[in-house]
Formats: C-alpha cells, sequence, structure tokens
C-alpha cells in the first residue's frame, strides 16, 4: 500500500492542498501527519483527502481540545493519537510523533519497522537497527523546500515529494 506521510503544515493551506493534490493523484490509501497542524481548518483539509488520516499532536498545537472535538464530531476520516501514535497497515508497523526524541523511544520498544517524526522541519532518514526514522520535512514551507514523503509498505521503499 502507498501512504503519505507529511509534518509540519503550520497553517499554509495552499501548501497542504497541493500536496493533497499530489495524494490523491498518486493513489495513496493512507496518510500520517507528525503535527504541528495549528488550526482547526487543516484537519478539515485533510479529512477532504477521503482517506484514512492519523495524526499527532506538534508544540505549536495549541488547542488541542478544539482539534480533538473536530476530529471526533465533525470528521469522518481523522483519527488524533496525542502525543504518539502507531499503526499496522497490511504487516507494517508504523510509530509516529512529532519529536525525534520520542520517536527513539518508538525504535527502542521494538515494534515498529518504521517511525516518522517532525518537528525540525528538515528531511531525514536514518537507520538504527532494522527500523527506519523518517522526518518527511515540512509542509509549511518556512525552513526550505516544502515536501512530504511516500512510503509502500510492500517494499518499504520512501519517495520524497517537494511541493
Amino acid at each position: 500500500m502507498k501512504i503519505a506521510i507529511m509534518s509540519d503544515s503550520h497553517d499554509n493551506i495552499w501548501n497542504l492542498r497541493k500536496a493533497l493534490e499530489i495524494v490523491n493523484h498518486r493513489q495513496a490509501e493512507f496518510l500520517i501527519h507528525c503535527g504541528d497542524f495549528i488550526a482547526p481548518f487543516m484537519l478539515k483539509e485533510l479529512d477532504l483527502a477521503g482517506i484514512p488520516v492519523h495524526g499527532v499532536f506538534g508544540n505549536n498545537d495549541g488547542d488541542q481540545y478544539t482539534l480533538t472535538k473536530m476530529a471526533f464530531s465533525m470528521l469522518n476520516n481523522i483519527t488524533l493519537h496525542g502525543l504518539s501514535g502507531q499503526v499496522d497497515i497490511e504487516g507494517f508497523t508504523i510509530g509516529f510523533t512529532h519529536y525525534a526524541e520520542m520517536g527513539c523511544g518508538l525504535v527502542a520498544a521494538g515494534d515498529c519497522r518504521l517511525v516518522c517524526f517532525g518537528h525540525t522541519h528538515e528531511h531525514e532518514i536514518k537507520r538504527a537497527g532494522s527500523v527506519t526514522l523518517l522526518n518527511p520535512g515540512e509542509i509549511m514551507g518556512k525552513e526550505g523546500s516544502p515536501g512530504f514523503c511516500f512510503v509502500d509498505t510492500q517494499t518499504a521503499a520512501i519517495e520524497r515529494v517537494e511541493l
């Protein structure tokens, strides 16, 4: 299955819309967001992708109450996990959080093949034993070229897409 991994959208609705156009065009079936959505309207945009979206809170997601309330009551495709989450997609287990330090904890737990994080806004891929650590970079475009990643759960291949 092809999944999209993104982070740090920081209310840049225009870049998020570009990213979601690519996600839909490339027929991704699942999306993980590693935090810093910021405003509730960003969750509405993610919900429009029409695929399951799993996310965590970042350090700038101030109104977590409203974000959570929307995810549970108004939106069909959004699942929020708090500070860290884990999903199993056809036997491919992915852990995700906003912070690299918490990602290291998910690696140490030994349950995941891929651990995703954000926060630094910088795209990064590292190996820690049998686990791949992935920072997809930022959707926002503040620290560099905005973009996100696709992951193929069959091959574990990671592809960075620039907006």
